[in-house]
């Protein structure tokens, strides 16, 4: 991984993720960030800007930006058209198995937990809807004692049960007194890769579940309009020859577009792991550190 200056030929897809990436910990996007990302979309290069957010979520973003991409929320399990004010793709989790998995997480981190005076983990889920605009509280749906990772009025209390019962693009993990790394190091080993895909972009406490084979790298895939990426495809990789793409990240929600673009970059906040994978190193979410790389080509 490098950190000095990189230039040569100009990239055709920019990708990036939002918090703790092109946002600052001010929730903005800075002046230059929005100056160097509209410069490049009017020389013909598409950006798309990737997040664990949902969709009603991304808008206070790009309404910064001025611009209406096509966005990959949800960790890649939803691709949503701000031009259109549509929902093009969901990946969901069957009730069924939003179900077993909730069950099995319960049942087995329950005991570990409890050895240790620590209450048990709780859930919560996003659904799809059709548009930005959507009522959001039939979206985003929480367990009575659901601890917010955030402060929020926009959700629905549901039983377990019933929050398990109707489709979702993420489920979330739960628990405000532990890391997040260490409560992935705690869930994911009892959740088969082959039934849901675990990851973080929170360091607070909060796991994100999404479908197998769905990830940041896969909902580029549906927002290019790869034909493989249709119907099933959530395993789908752009035809694009990842040569001519660099994508921005910190998280390990961020590592599958990361390893995969021509040029993966870390912020300089950065986790270990990210920073492990990545082509470059350029300074923090709020230095600027998209635009200083974005500046050597526009």
């Amino acid at each position: 991984m490098t950190s000095a200056p990189v230039a040569p030929g100009a990239p055709t897809v920019v990708v990036s993720d939002l918090d703790g990436t092109l946002v600052t910990s001010a929730e903005r996007v800075s002046p230059r960030a929005c100056a160097v990302i509209n410069r490049l979309v009017a020389a013909g290069v598409t950006f798309i800007p990737a997040s664990g957010r949902p969709a009603r979520w991304m808008l206070p973003v790009i309404e910064q930006l001025g611009l209406r991409p096509m966005c990959v929320c949800a960790n890649g399990a939803v691709v949503y058209d701000s031009a259109t004010d549509r929902i093009t793709y969901a990946a969901e989790l069957p009730a069924d198995v939003l179900a077993g998995v909730t069950a099995t997480i319960a049942e087995t981190t329950g005991p570990w937990l409890a050895e240790r005076g620590l209450p048990p983990v709780t859930f919560a889920v996003e659904r799809a809807g059709r548009s930005a605009f959507d009522r959001a509280e039939e979206l985003f749906a929480v367990q009575p004692e659901y601890p917010h990772a955030w402060d929020t009025e926009e959700h629905s209390v549901e039983p377990l049960a019933d929050l398990c019962s109707v489709p979702a693009v993420k489920l979330l993990v739960r628990h405000a007194s532990m890391g997040s790394a260490d409560l992935f190091d705690l869930v994911n080993p009892v959740v088969d890769p082959q039934v849901a895909h675990v990851t973080w972009s929170f360091s607070g406490g909060l796991l994100e579940i999404n479908v197998p084979g769905v990830s940041k790298l896969s909902g580029v895939a549906h927002a290019l309009g790869d034909g493989r990426a249709a119907g099933t495809g959530a395993r789908a990789v752009p035809q694009l020859d990842p040569a001519h793409v660099v994508a921005f990240g910190d998280m390990p929600n961020d590592l599958a577009m990361l390893r995969w673009a021509g040029m993966g970059v870390a912020m300089g906040n950065a986790v270990d792991e990210v920073l492990a994978v990545a082509d470059h190193r350029t300074s923090s979410n709020d230095e600027d550190g998209v635009a200083e790389v974005l500046e050597q080509w526009f």
